[in-house]
């Protein structure tokens, strides 16, 4: 607070994220619109058994100090390799929360996740955390009321959407992902689409 940092940590995960480091550990964080009101925000981090978690937390009575005990887990994601975990978390201008998965590690996505949408491996997913705990589908996700695949996915076919960002003039969301060999990327994600991993990366 003006330039000082905190005695107290706001939120001390220490015990619950995987120690080791490299592409480990809390990997995002996001307030949600209205978080002074609803004292809530949400987190993805790596646990202690190299799995993705996705979670809310509320703060304590102290506005500057959330409540560690307070940890609703929303998703619990296994992982089959220690890297490409993504990590991004933001709330788009729709009010949604938009989250970054890896495919899953190891290189050349050995498991296909990017391309599978039985996985919310190597993926976009966005949850309306406003109308239910922990969350609901948004009846205009692009495959809301299947059956057959995650309801969760917004778009797919990505390795490792570490970092995103919605722009603030027109709404459209632009994703860095992390590439194979030659080619990093920076996409134009939208509802639905496909942005081709593992089958192309880059251009």
């Amino acid at each position: 607070s003006n330039g000082v940092t905190a005695p107290v940590p706001f939120l001390d995960v220490t015990s619950l994220v995987t120690p080791t480091g490299g592409e480990q550990g809390l990997l995002g964080l996001a307030f949600p619109p209205g978080f002074t009101t609803r004292r809530s925000f949400y987190v993805n981090y790596t646990d202690r058994s190299g799995d993705t978690v996705i979670s809310r937390f509320s703060v304590s009575p102290d506005s500057n100090i959330a409540d560690p005990s307070s940890e609703l887990r929303m998703l619990g994601i296994p992982q089959p390799y220690a890297n490409h975990n993504g990590g991004a978390v933001a709330f788009g201008p729709d009010g949604y929360l938009y989250l970054g998965l890896g495919d899953g590690g190891s290189g050349g996505d050995p498991l296909g996740n990017g391309q599978s949408l039985n996985t919310l491996l190597g993926k976009i997913l966005r949850l309306d955390v406003n109308n239910a705990i922990p969350y609901s589908i948004p009846p205009d996700n692009p495959f809301a009321g299947s059956g057959e695949v995650h309801q969760e996915i917004w778009a797919s076919g990505l390795r490792n959407p570490w970092r995103f960002s919605f722009d603030r003039v027109n709404g459209q969301l632009w994703v860095g992902d992390v590439g194979q060999n030659t080619w990093e990327e920076i996409d134009i994600v939208e509802k639905g689409k496909n942005y081709g991993w593992d089958c192309r990366e880059g251009m």
